[in-house]
């Protein structure tokens, strides 16, 4: 193993988390003992998964097989059996139920703020979508009645989400983000980003519908916490009246792009040079979203319901972090 690989600052992190973890992991498995495989060495797999796009549970065992990377991050012996893929993926989603995931982002990002990474007083916030597993055919009229033939001659039909939902997918919804996109079944995924060093302070991930991302970006504020001035820097999208009260009865500065017509955002606002600074570093958002989906494999989900998907994110979200502090590190 090189000195220099950057797997070894992240496994430092990690390893930071799990210990400040094991009162979680005590707790999660006092009524039956221990699991077959430890928790520690799936939480370690599954950022492996996410670091290196790994498609499949399976895949990842062949590789934790023969590759001695792979078994020294996890903290597999050279001699270690391999778990069996569905072994693997029963134990996974035990973690996954108990919250696992989000407690190993919170514990990063105490570490990041540990570290004097986060600003605590600038951020920006926006959403992405993210394409839901289903296809079009599953998505068909909610009363079985209305219902003919296997769902792939849909055209000339009349679809909403008030009168179909798909039957792989309950929780998906028919969307699109922008006008002349085609509609497709997805989620929305949000994220609030410290614009100091470009870490995820936020994420959460939502049913996709026109206000789910104000709604979002609120909650992320909310839980925040804390009673100093921030500010939160957001694209056109968030140039709405209410929002731009809601930021501002929260003490919030809202530096949000303004629309051509109609914006909710004055002069009071645009002429500090702060928010010219803040429009020009939200960008660096797009970043990120773009990494969670090529990276972290999160343009199409593998998972199905609203609860799945969001701890697929929180994965995705955690190691983001992991990879940008590692990062910072060595800089």
């Amino acid at each position: 193993m090189p000195q220099d690989h950057p797997l070894r600052a992240i496994r430092a992190i990690v390893e930071r988390s799990l210990a400040e973890m094991d009162s979680h992991f005590s707790t999660m498995y006092s009524s039956y003992g221990r699991p077959s495989i430890p928790p520690e060495f799936l939480l370690r797999a599954l950022l492996l998964q996410v670091f290196y796009s790994i498609r499949s549970e399976r895949q990842l065992m062949e590789q934790l097989n023969y590759n001695l990377l792979f078994r020294w991050f996890v903290g597999l012996g050279m001699d270690d059996e391999v778990w069996v893929p569905t072994v693997f993926t029963k134990n996974r989603d035990r973690l996954l139920d108990h919250g696992t995931v989000r407690e190993c982002f919170r514990s990063v990002l105490e570490q990041a703020r540990g570290q004097n990474l986060l600003s605590e007083e600038h951020f920006s916030v926006d959403g992405t979508l993210l394409e839901a597993w289903a296809s079009q055919k599953s998505f068909q009229p909610k009363d079985p009645e209305d219902r003919s033939g296997d769902g792939s001659d849909f055209r000339g039909q009349e679809r909403s989400n008030e009168t179909h939902a798909s039957v792989t997918d309950p929780d998906a919804r028919l969307y699109k983000k922008a006008p002349g996109e085609a509609s497709r079944l997805a989620y929305l995924g949000h994220v609030l980003m410290d614009n100091r060093h470009g870490l995820i302070a936020g994420e959460q991930v939502t049913t996709a519908d026109g206000t789910a991302e104000v709604d979002a970006a609120t909650q992320l504020v909310d839980d925040l916490g804390g009673n100093q001035r921030i500010t939160l820097g957001a694209d056109k999208g968030y140039d709405r009246h209410g929002f731009v009260q809601d930021l501002r009865d929260r003490n919030v500065t809202p530096h949000v792009a303004r629309k051509r017509k109609g914006s909710a955002i004055d002069a009071r606002t645009t002429r500090h040079r702060g928010y010219a600074m803040s429009i020009h570093v939200r960008r660096r958002i797009e970043s990120i979203f773009g990494w969670m989906k090529t990276v972290g494999g999160m343009r199409k989900t593998r998972f199905r319901g609203l609860e799945r998907v969001g701890l697929h994110f929180s994965l995705a979200a955690t190691a983001y972090n992991l990879v940008r502090m590692a990062r910072l590190a060595v800089a």
